[in-house]
């Protein structure tokens, strides 16, 4: 019996091992933090998200940071923005000078709307407690001169975004792909990862949250902006095409990334998680996303086993050309259907959006038949009768494991405005937690046990056909998709 138990504690320290080694070199581009398992939870559900969320900023002593591309204007919105309020009064009630809440949005997202928009449903937070409720508006620098003067709203979102979803309240927060609207409380289906109790971290994610609103418009109470006192450069009012706001914007975010990795990972006991976080933004020069995941398809052995989601498919060439010549390793994409998309039955031009990821997904399907490897590479399309599709990450199974050891979780779709366009964060979770493990488990078999393999007959089905105007318009203008 002893030497069965001594066995046993030798195969799960070397499982340990394998596990944590296998990523460890993520730790050579971006901070590591190490936590334990316990202090992760994984949402499941659109409501469980939006509850969780209103309590704990409701709860919060010390800090509420909001990140996230907008701020829907319904009822349950204005609960939100009421729970923030909550919390704001208690602090100001027993005289808490320290309190701050922080909310970042991007700048043309969150000014959508004349009577009622993003902007409108916090104006009177900044009213009611000045100088301790922050509103910061991303305004991206590659939206300027004549195309900024011509593209109407909607259109000008097409240029770049800020995109991160970022969630925190005191030492807690919730890194998902969801923004703050009904839709996303309700019915469509996302990502939410609960991070407790992780002081370092929570500090990191504000520092970066804060680097980026340095970089933006600052919202006043009567609804007017004026660019932040740190920010030197204007993001589109310039001389120099705004390579200088660049330059400063991105020495900022990467000073924070480095002082975060000059302190080094302190050893703790009861560590069994890792957490990687992953800063992409392209306008800014900064591919720390692109390069981890670059590394890391090329890095997957055959034996090991890849699922991918983007609740919009369009991989960039670069990932594209990976993952079809350069590595082994089985690969299972979950993309969303025609009709779980978001633009599904829009009117006008948006109506066509969930065909311009039908034509993407078939182009990718073909050159994966083309090459062979449809054993390998396995696309699915999720279905689900009154819900719409907006998952995005990855979770990661080592060889002859039968839970993942890894998960990426955020905002990146994967796509070329992901990579190129945006302001991204993900994170990557590293574990060998077998609690968090199984949770992990449990919340990608639920989303691809709404999903189907797709085949030759997927893309013969009457609603898969894509009119030929959509198809030369996906091929002219993928790089904004």
């Amino acid at each position: 019996m002893t030497r069965q138990i001594k066995a046993e504690e030798e195969f799960t320290l070397s499982t340990n091992d394998k596990v944590k080694h296998s990523f460890s070199w993520i730790g050579s581009k971006t901070p590591c933090f190490g936590i334990n398992g316990h202090q992760v939870q994984v949402l499941q559900q659109p409501d469980q998200f939006y509850e969780t969320l209103k309590m704990r900023v409701k709860q919060a002593k010390k800090r509420v940071v909001l990140a996230s591309l907008y701020l829907g204007t319904g009822s349950l919105e204005q609960d939100l923005v009421e729970s923030i309020r909550e919390a704001c009064l208690e602090a100001k009630s027993n005289n808490d000078e320290d309190f701050e809440v922080h909310v970042l949005l991007d700048f043309v997202r969150g000014s959508r709307g004349r009577e009622c928009s993003s902007r409108t449903m916090l104006t009177p937070l900044l009213k009611e407690f000045q100088g301790m409720i922050h509103v910061h508006l991303f305004h991206s620098p590659n939206l300027r001169g004549l195309v900024r003067s011509l593209l109407p709203q909607r259109f000008d979102e097409i240029v770049g975004l800020h995109h991160m979803k970022m969630y925190l309240f005191d030492d807690s927060f919730i890194i998902s792909g969801a923004n703050l609207s009904e839709s996303y409380f309700t019915d469509r289906q996302d990502r939410y990862i609960l991070f407790n109790e992780c002081t370092e971290m929570a500090d990191f994610f504000s520092s970066l949250v804060k680097g980026v609103a340095a970089s933006s418009f600052v919202l006043h109470s009567d609804n007017t902006f004026t660019l932040s006192p740190h920010c030197k450069a204007h993001p589109f009012d310039d001389k120099d095409d705004g390579e200088g706001y660049k330059k400063e914007a991105r020495q900022r975010i990467l000073d924070i990334v480095k002082e975060e990795m000059d302190k080094g990972q302190q050893s703790r006991d009861g560590v069994d998680t890792w957490v990687y976080p992953l800063v992409q933004m392209g306008p800014f020069g900064i591919q720390l996303d692109e390069q981890v995941m670059k590394h890391m398809f090329r890095k997957a052995k055959e034996d090991e086993k890849l699922l991918l989601a983007s609740g919009y498919f369009n991989l960039t060439e670069d990932y594209m050309k990976i993952i079809l010549q350069e590595t082994d390793a089985q690969f299972n994409i979950l993309m969303s259907s025609p009709e779980t998309n978001g633009f599904f039955g829009a009117k006008g031009v948006s109506g066509a959006v969930p065909f311009v990821y039908v034509q993407t997904a078939k182009e990718f399907y073909n050159r994966v038949c083309e090459d062979g490897q449809e054993a390998r590479l396995q696309l699915h399309e999720y279905f689900h009768d009154t819900w719409s599709f907006h998952v995005k990450g990855l979770w990661y199974y080592l060889s002859d494991s039968k839970l993942p050891a890894m998960t990426i979780v955020g905002s990146s779709n994967f796509g070329h405005r992901s990579v190129y366009r945006d302001i991204e964060c993900q994170a990557v979770v590293v574990t060998n937690n077998m609690r968090l493990q199984n949770q992990l488990k449990k919340e990608h078999e639920d989303l691809y046990a709404r999903s189907t393999i797709m085949t030759d007959e997927t893309f013969q089905q009457q609603n898969r056909h894509v009119p030929m105007w959509v198809k030369y318009v996906t091929r002219a203008c993928r790089t904004f998709f």
